[in-house]
């Protein structure tokens, strides 16, 4: 994949700022938890076992809040680019990736016709093959044969955890008797969206690493188009429902704690890989477990340790062994 644009002198940043170790380490582990209490902040939000508010809005609002957090990191740490005039080569290939993302977000909602949560759960986990194939074709990144292997067992544990890693006592069910549907529709609908989310990704970390910029500048490019697009997207399937109705401080919350991982994202992009990503996705699962069984009483199953021993297995296999 070629340079998507070269900044003039100007704009060029002295040096980049790579987060310390102990940095470094806070921010994966502030991702982990984020990625893992999404879930459980949805179900507390939920009134009468619905979700009160339109999804779409608090995509708006995440969106707005990383736009507004990297304005004010831009005036904090990069001041001086004020007055610098930007090229459109650095500004276009944001859009694409915002739009790469807004058409990943609405794709999920309209795949739940034609498939039962349980089967979307399981098969969107071929994500991560998809997304590693991408990143190193594009990024000509070699993974070996033991780093593809670390990388199947990540999928595996994300499968396992789908299949019924948690089980609700009252619930006379069990994981084993899960039945999965998904019509041919469905399947198509699944593979484009595994597709789409891993272009997106390898293409957003292509252009946060071939540019010589500032990631705060890089992030307000990024994130003016995502409100600009999301927005259209809410206000063309918007319903009468108010645009702040039936939020809470649970959504709050929710708004706050996406949109800061969402800027942890991106500095994992800009200096590390998708690969990473990928890892603390799968390791939130652990954080999505503690929770559930702290508030909502739910109970572990085999399927939850297989999961876990094949996400210990996936660590050691891609940076543990040398």
């Amino acid at each position: 994949m070629g340079t998507f644009g070269k900044a003039t002198g100007a704009l060029l940043s002295p040096a980049p700022r790579v987060p310390q170790r102990g940095l470094w380490g806070l921010m994966l582990l502030l991702s982990v938890a984020v990625y893992g209490s999404h879930a459980p902040l949805l179900t507390l939000c939920k009134v009468d076992g619905t979700i009160p508010f339109s999804s779409s809005s608090v995509v708006v609002l995440v969106e707005l809040t990383k736009l507004v957090l990297s304005l004010f990191f831009l005036l904090t740490w990069d001041r001086q680019l004020l007055g610098v005039a930007v090229s459109w080569h650095h500004v276009v290939p944001f859009a694409l990736s915002a739009l790469l993302y807004a058409a990943n977000n609405n794709l999920v909602v309209h795949m739940q016709l034609f498939m039962d949560p349980s089967t979307y759960q399981v098969l969107s986990n071929l994500k991560i093959v998809s997304t590693a194939l991408l990143y190193s074709l594009f990024l000509r990144q070699r993974l070996c044969m033991r780093k593809w292997l670390a990388l199947f067992l990540l999928m595996a544990a994300g499968v396992s955890y789908s299949l019924g890693g948690l089980q609700d006592p009252q619930d006379s069910s069990s994981p084993s008797r899960m039945q999965l549907h998904i019509t041919l529709v469905g399947l198509l609908l699944i593979s484009v969206y595994c597709l789409i989310s891993g272009l997106s990704a390898v293409y957003t970390e292509a252009i946060l690493k071939t540019q010589a910029l500032p990631l705060s500048l890089q992030n307000l490019f990024l994130y003016f188009f995502g409100v600009l697009l999301n927005l259209i997207g809410h206000f063309w399937s918007s319903t009468e429902r108010g645009f702040l109705e039936g939020f809470s401080s649970w959504v709050l919350v929710i708004v706050v704690s996406q949109a800061l991982n969402g800027l942890i994202m991106s500095v994992v992009m800009k200096h590390s890989s998708n690969i990473t990503r990928l890892f603390v996705i799968s390791c939130s699962i652990l954080v999505n477990a503690v929770l559930s069984v702290m508030l909502f009483n739910l109970q572990l199953t085999l399927l939850f340790f297989v999961a876990v021993l094949c996400i210990g297995l996936a660590v050691h296999l891609y940076y543990g062994v040398t």
